[in-house]
């Protein structure tokens, strides 16, 4: 995992997401999910590059299953934008970058 994405728990989650002083990207994902092994660097090169306009962080849905019941996350990799603590945008599913990085500017705009 690079420098420009941390890992999120059902702990940290409301002061790391909901207290955000800038929008969030959540990365609901989980060890075994092939997709999610394929979107992870693409949100790892995304982080890097809009680091200052947004937060990403990772939650495995495992060892976080309380959070992703509150969101009613069902399918994984699920990609949620938070902002002001509240769950703004998700994107479901594998995307090439230049997709991803187009939901997640216009979420940014």
């Amino acid at each position: 995992m690079s420098a420009a994405v941390s890992n999120v728990t059902e702990d940290s989650f409301a002061t790391e997401v909901l207290g955000a002083d800038r929008p969030v990207l959540v990365d609901f994902w989980a060890e075994w999910c092939g997709p999610c092994r394929m979107v992870s660097p693409i949100v790892e090169e995304l982080a890097s590059e809009l680091g200052d306009r947004i937060k990403v962080l990772k939650l495995n849905v495992d060892e976080n299953p309380q959070i992703a019941s509150t969101y009613g996350i069902m399918s994984i990799p699920t990609l949620a934008v938070f902002e002001e603590g509240r769950l703004k945008d998700r994107i479901i599913g594998y995307r090439p970058k230049n997709q991803l990085r187009q939901e997640l500017e216009r979420n940014l705009a």
